[in-house]
């Protein structure tokens, strides 16, 4: 009995936390835990994408499957998740900055331009502006992941091809870091962040505004199936990579200029790359790695959207009808106060 009892008090002190919560904070927790999940499903073809993107001669001849044998010969299991620590680490603040940002937006404009309505629109909006936020407060960390994920290193040498010297390969988050940042200072850790936010912001509002509007058009009756909703989140995330992926390609060979062996040293600005790549890569590099992509994207943001919508519904928070009525009823409220005033 006194294990029921103790129980139950810690269920309903834990039900008092939740409760006690303020909405900004349970929609941080929701983010935070769907981006986590869903990045360490997809991480080894994760992995084998950044390599695709930025070791071309090296992965792109043996191809997907033999990129996957590679790995497992050179590096065990375990090689597929390399850079998946500093992964997480980035990918859950990111997420849970990235969910609670456009949350927030979405009742900002709904707020300042009571006009606009729902929708669509104004889900693109708010995607677009909460990636931005998102991609500048973590950057860091996703420049951390692809130099992590960049090295191909055997359990018994160091000296693999494509690598510089061997006190130059990282040995872990922290070390890359410190070394980074040693090399070139806070610039260092935002090389890359241009073509970052130029593809995030129209990544990032595509993927709501394409989510949002497929939900529109699901009966009542089934909005809540987890089946539509992974549907809803998998074309979402897949339209939405097709349109930016060039600049995913761009970056990515931006962040891992100073570990090629085949770099002359000098760094290169967006439009250099790019112009570089199609001129001695060819323009098809800039849609290397797409179909892994979209195997990637496919189970990634479906299982995201997933996630963050059951993590808000076990929260309490409430749904965006809910938070679209309440935020258009106090403001109305407000408003007679402020004219008497």
């Amino acid at each position: 009995m006194a294990k029921k009892r103790d129980g139950r008090e810690g269920g309903m002190y834990w039900d008092g936390v939740i409760e006690g919560m303020p909405v900004f904070v349970k929609e941080l927790i929701a983010g935070g835990v769907a981006g986590g999940f869903a990045k360490t499903v997809v991480a080894p073809l994760e992995r084998v994408k950044i390599l695709f993107q930025t070791r071309r001669a090296e992965f792109q001849s043996i191809g997907l499957l033999g990129s996957f044998n590679k790995i497992v010969k050179t590096e065990g299991v375990l090689g597929f998740y390399r850079g998946n620590g500093a992964s997480i680490a980035r990918i859950v603040p990111y997420a849970a900055l990235h969910y609670m940002a456009y949350e927030q937006y979405r009742r900002l404009i709904i707020h300042g331009f009571p006009g606009i309505g729902g929708g669509p629109i104004l889900d693109l909006v708010a995607g677009s502006f909460s990636g931005g936020t998102a991609v500048l407060f973590t950057y860091p960390l996703d420049l951390v992941r692809t130099k992590l994920a960049y090295q191909v290193v055997g359990s018994t040498k160091l000296n693999v091809k494509g690598i510089l010297p061997s006190e130059q390969v990282y040995k872990g988050i922290l070390d890359c870091f410190c070394k980074t940042y040693k090399e070139a200072g806070v610039r260092g850790l935002y090389r890359g962040v241009a073509p970052s936010l130029y593809g995030i912001f129209p990544y990032a509002g595509l993927k709501f505004y394409f989510y949002e509007e497929m939900k529109s058009h699901v009966p009542d009756g089934h909005k809540k199936d987890i089946a539509v909703k992974l549907a809803c989140g998998s074309i979402a995330g897949l339209l939405g990579q097709t349109f930016t992926y060039p600049l995913d390609v761009v970056r990515r060979q931006m962040q891992v200029q100073r570990l090629s062996a085949s770099n002359s040293g000098d760094m290169k600005g967006t439009m250099e790359t790019l112009v570089m790549i199609v001129q001695q890569q060819g323009w098809k590099q800039l849609f290397s790695g797409l179909t892994i992509n979209y195997l990637k994207v496919v189970p990634s943001v479906a299982i995201g959207f997933t996630v963050y919508d059951a993590m808000k519904s076990f929260l309490g928070v409430p749904t965006r009808e809910e938070a679209d009525i309440e935020v258009v009823t106090n403001r109305k409220n407000s408003q007679p106060s402020s004219l008497q005033s």
